[in-house]
């Protein structure tokens, strides 16, 4: 299991329509093989700064399965628009887990 996060800075003023956005797109999400959760957390002391978490079963299954599905492009259409700049993605696994 790996997991993915994303920091994705949304252009000020558009965050509402942005996590209605990402609401929207969890169906795609939860229909990718591979994905075994999706959450997304906004920054408290930047309201405008947001990250995405998705736990995958492997790398393979979000790098190769969902980057080149039609739900990756329905998923940077629906949020797209609304990224300041291009998110900043990358992936760890668990080392350490103390409850």
């Amino acid at each position: 299991m790996i997991t993915e996060i994303a920091q994705i800075e949304v252009i000020a003023g558009q965050e509402a329509s942005f996590e209605a956005a990402a609401s929207e797109a969890i169906a795609l999400f939860k229909a990718a093989k591979g994905c075994h959760h999706m959450r997304v957390e906004r920054s408290i002391e930047q309201p405008s700064r947001y990250r995405l978490f998705v736990a995958w079963e492997s790398l393979e299954a979000h790098v190769g399965d969902f980057r080149n599905s039609q739900a990756f492009g329905e998923w940077r259409k629906l949020v797209g628009p609304y990224f300041a700049s291009p998110p900043a993605v990358e992936h760890t696994s668990v080392v350490i887990s103390g409850f």
